[in-house]
């Protein structure tokens, strides 16, 4: 059992299949199966949908441009380019429904953040977007009518080839879906898996911060609490019965090691002063040997990575020999990382009895979010009996904070010679 984690955008799997592959229809045949009615209805619908597109576009450009002389012109011309947004997603339904082409959606327009209302105007007038949509509802009334007429005649004189002859057509018609239809490029998904990875670094945060709070009131604050309570009642004694308040400023004293203990634990919970002095491998070694299993750690760096790097890269270690200790039963483990075209490569195997997963409420889930939120992969392999193996990979800067050239490009890479 093999899973695998990536922003969205990201393709998971070793060598990805060409735009389109996947959706492709079987031949065409004189038989009419379920793919040939599909794609008769479509060509059918063709002419009402496109009318409609069409008397949208048409009505909204020319009143659009032709209010740009007044103060509302813009801004109604903007509106009417969102609303094609909306032809555009129901195209794209339709033909994901019908043709079976799957197109990706545009991300939203961050119309809500700061710069005030010109900049939000301009970013709406300028949408790449909109306008490929306008393009395609214009270009579509007449090619809806010839799809229509050829299509409706075809069903009484032409049934024995009519599957070849509206395959052709809707062939025509998956090329300008995927054409005028789809994100703009690359950039535009990347910009909707930065969204998407902004709101997880925002939940992940607040999630640290109530831990620690937590962590705070529930541990160290209540012996504080406690202590100041026992000094109160040995000072009130201290006259009274020496040795009674002798035995309470040595509990107090108990106490006061207790929350200073439970304070370094929390400090290494935020960031471990082992990794700020020595770096990762001492790092890694430090978690290793609190694991309840033997661990051999190896790590073969040339360089530190940025400190941000370099701590996630610790609290991915750290949970994962958690859950070895916890879950796995395993009797040995192996901690490896290593740099390797532009990424920074975690490795953790264990002999235990295996069925990890994302899904599995070990805290693998949160681990994939966070190091997706940085560019980051997350992989695990862990089939029923075991062994498991659980890589991890994050894009490498150096302590400077810059990206390594190939950072990107070696995406996915495989692992080579760490199996």
């Amino acid at each position: 059992m093999t899973e695998r984690f990536a922003p969205p955008g990201t393709p998971v799997t070793a060598v990805p299949e060409p735009a389109g592959h996947g959706d492709r229809p079987p031949p065409a045949r004189f038989a009419y199966d379920v793919h040939t009615w599909k794609e008769i209805a479509h060509l059918l619908v063709n002419l009402p949908v496109s009318l409609v597109g069409f008397v949208y576009t048409v009505t909204m450009l020319s009143t659009g441009l032709g209010l740009t002389v007044t103060v509302i012109g813009f801004p109604l011309l903007a509106v009417g380019l969102m609303g094609a947004r909306l032809l555009g997603r129901l195209e794209r339904a339709r033909a994901r429904k019908l043709l079976g082409v799957r197109v990706e959606e545009p991300s939203r327009l961050p119309l809500r953040g700061p710069g005030g209302f010109w900049p939000q105007l301009w970013m709406a007038l300028k949408d790449p977007v909109g306008w490929r949509t306008v393009l395609y509802e214009l270009i579509r009334l007449p090619w809806g009518i010839l799809t229509f007429v050829v299509t409706l005649t075809g069903l009484f004189v032409l049934w024995p080839v009519l599957p070849f002859v509206v395959r052709a057509l809707t062939n025509a018609d998956r090329a300008m879906v995927r054409g005028l239809l789809s994100p703009s490029d690359e950039l535009e998904r990347r910009i909707a898996e930065l969204e998407s990875d902004r709101g997880v670094v925002v939940d992940t945060a607040a999630a640290d911060l109530r831990r620690i709070e937590r962590d705070l009131h529930d541990g160290a604050q209540a012996r504080l609490v406690n202590l100041a309570m026992g000094l109160g009642l040995a000072k009130e004694k201290l006259l009274e019965d020496p040795d009674a308040a002798a035995s309470m400023v040595e509990e107090a004293h108990g106490e006061v090691k207790l929350a200073l203990q439970e304070l370094r634990d929390l400090a290494r919970g935020i960031h471990p002063a082992v990794l700020t002095d020595r770096g990762l491998d001492a790092a890694l070694s430090s978690v290793a040997s609190r694991c309840t299993v033997p661990v051999t750690v190896t790590v073969d760096l040339d360089e530190r990575p940025a400190a941000a790097i370099e701590g996630i890269a610790y609290f991915t270690v750290s949970e994962l020999l958690q859950n070895v200790s916890k879950h796995s039963g395993a009797r040995s483990a192996a901690v490896e990382a290593w740099r390797s075209e532009g990424r920074l490569f975690l490795q953790v195997r264990d002999d235990g009895r295996g069925g990890a997963s994302l899904e599995g409420g070990t805290g693998m889930r949160g681990l994939a979010d966070r190091l997706g939120a940085v560019d980051g992969l997350f992989v695990v392999d862990s089939p029923e009996g075991g062994p498991t193996t659980v890589t991890a990979e994050l894009p490498w800067r150096d302590r400077s904070g810059v990206l390594a050239p190939d950072a990107r490009t070696a995406k996915g890479a495989s692992v080579r010679g760490r199996r």
